[in-house]
């Protein structure tokens, strides 16, 4: 990184015909970057991290303070010898981002702010037979609710990211499949832009899932993870090398549309189980078939087999071919990895060369919404240290400036 705020290198720099301005402007990013990474701190601690001299840390941290990007925590009391030392603090509130995460049951809805913490969250339940108008309609109830309820306004939301399932293309649609009804006609990204001038994005659910395990949840320590996206409908999320892949047309991970792999009727082994009580929905049948095989059914057992069995095919396929560090099983039967995750350890070891670890899922119901947020704060990170940094209060239109 080049300083600009010393007199040799503001020297050296002239005597090149570098832009001033432009150098200036990078040390700014470096510094908010070192701030919100690693916060709060004082001069001599942001001097270290950036390779920055201390004078130069200490003006940078006075102007991000005087562009409302950081807060100054002055020093309390203290018995060491000497004055204590201010730190700067990154203002986390200074924008905020919503992820979604629009399923077959639910539309939910998280706001955050710049740091990741969750300000509010919002979730209606939708049929699964729902069409796009009446789920768009729970879209747009939630997003109003969550304004209203934080007191922000659209044009206060910095970047917007949902989750649908089915792959997803370049234009965020799911053209190649989709288990939501007449979904794959529907242009997400155009009617979240109706509302919210900011950058809108829509990624496939399994991806996103397997970006906040590796954000929050269970797969922080990995670089290399295959994420399984258990429920009704069985899907995989890939991270190599610490990226999220996608492939060319959006559809890496969709192994299931092979129907040799078996993901597509392993769930019907819980849903067809004999003794299920007809009280019970087919949404429900699954966790009452887990239930009932801790409690030792023979039913319940003989079908929570069979359904591990299935779900070990595909698994070992990616296991085989990415050879990760971690296997996440997540979704709605991660509530139930007790009795899945040994099992499908044996059938693994049956199958593969090697056995990674395997671990459930520890972000829950939300994982899909927060890998949203994790990719708007991506999306504003790739706007925000490409570009120029203005003040956080001033008037964002279509992007972060």
């Amino acid at each position: 990184m080049v300083e600009v705020e010393g007199y040799d290198a503001v020297t050296e720099a002239a005597g090149t015909g570098v832009d001033l301005s432009g150098l200036r402007e990078l040390n700014s990013l470096t510094v908010m970057r070192a701030l919100r990474d690693n916060s709060p701190a004082t001069v001599t601690e942001l001097s270290q991290r950036t390779g920055l001299s201390r004078p130069a840390a200490d003006v940078i941290a006075q102007s991000l303070v005087a562009g409302g990007w950081a807060t100054v925590i002055e020093p309390g009391s203290s018995s060491t010898v000497g004055r204590p030392a201010r730190r700067y603090r990154f203002r986390s509130t200074a924008g905020h981002v919503i992820g979604l995460d629009i399923g077959v049951h639910k539309v939910l809805l998280l706001l955050t702010d710049l740091s990741g913490e969750v300000v509010h969250s919002e979730r209606r339940t939708v049929s699964a037979d729902a069409e796009p108008e009446q789920r768009l309609a729970a879209l747009d109830d939630v997003i109003r609710e969550s304004l209203a309820a934080t007191g922000l306004s659209a044009s206060e939301i910095w970047a917007v990211t949902a989750g649908v399932s089915g792959p997803v293309d370049a234009t965020g649609r799911t053209r190649l499949f989709t288990p939501i009804p007449g979904w794959a006609d529907v242009d997400l990204a155009a009617h979240l832009a109706r509302t919210f001038g900011c950058p809108v994005v829509v990624e496939n659910d399994c991806k996103l899932a397997a970006l906040a395990e590796r954000w929050k949840g269970a797969a922080s320590d990995a670089s290399d993870v295959v994420y399984l996206l258990a429920g009704m409908r069985i899907g995989a999320g890939l991270i190599i090398d610490g990226v999220l892949r996608r492939g060319h047309g959006g559809a890496a991970g969709e192994i299931g549309a092979l129907k040799n792999v078996r993901w597509l009727a392993a769930p019907s082994h819980l849903e067809n189980c004999p003794g299920v009580p007809e009280s019970v929905s087919a949404d429900d049948a699954a966790a009452w078939v887990f239930d009932a095989a801790r409690r030792g059914d023979k039913n319940a057992k003989t079908a929570v087999t069979k359904y591990v069995k299935d779900l070990a095919v595909g698994a070992a396929a990616l296991v085989l071919t990415l050879d990760p560090q971690v296997v996440i099983y997540g979704g709605g039967f991660s509530r139930s990895a007790d009795i899945v995750l040994e099992p499908l350890h044996r059938e693994l070891a049956r199958l593969c060369l090697r056995v990674p670890e395997l671990r459930a899922s520890t972000l829950g119901a939300d994982s899909v919404a927060l890998g949203a947020v994790r990719l708007a704060l991506n999306e504003l990170d790739n706007r925000l240290f490409n570009s120029t940094l203005s003040s956080p209060s001033a008037p964002r239109g279509n992007a972060v400036s």
